[in-house]
């Protein structure tokens, strides 16, 4: 995927951020179809994630720009960006290095509604120590 400046700027101008200037971005595995994460983004992100093809997202806690992997070296590889029709959700096609959740699971969506209440889907993890250097939640 290529994106001149001028589609760039076409494309961040379609978009809808919400009134702190976010908008909510889905990844997807693109040739598995894997649903990863949801993260959100800001202009900043979209347009260097657009610039440079590595996902640049928003951290809402820490008020700055999160470049995915930075800390883990689990990045993510833009292969396609979409928009949704009402311009207010995105869809990022990403190659995933390694894990996506900072659970140091594959996903973030490994608890789904069981008949106990919630309940782990098995998929493979690695320990967030080993990622992060530290415990994470």
């Amino acid at each position: 995927m290529t994106t001149s400046p001028a589609g760039a700027a076409a494309l961040i101008s379609a978009i809808a951020f919400d009134a702190d200037g976010l908008v909510p971005a889905i990844a997807q595995q693109h040739d598995t179809g894997e649903v990863l994460m949801m993260a959100w983004m800001n202009r900043d992100a979209v347009a260097e994630t657009l610039a440079t093809k590595r996902v640049c997202y928003w951290s809402r806690s820490r008020r700055a720009l999160w470049r995915k992997g930075e800390t883990s070296g689990q990045v993510q590889r833009l292969v396609d960006l979409r928009i949704d029709c009402d311009g207010d959700t995105l869809l990022l096609l990403v190659d995933q290095t390694g894990v996506a959740c900072h659970t140091g699971k594959r996903r973030c969506f490994f608890r789904r509604a069981g008949e106990a209440g919630l309940e782990d889907v098995p998929m493979g993890a690695v320990d967030p120590e080993a990622l992060y250097g530290k415990a994470r939640a």
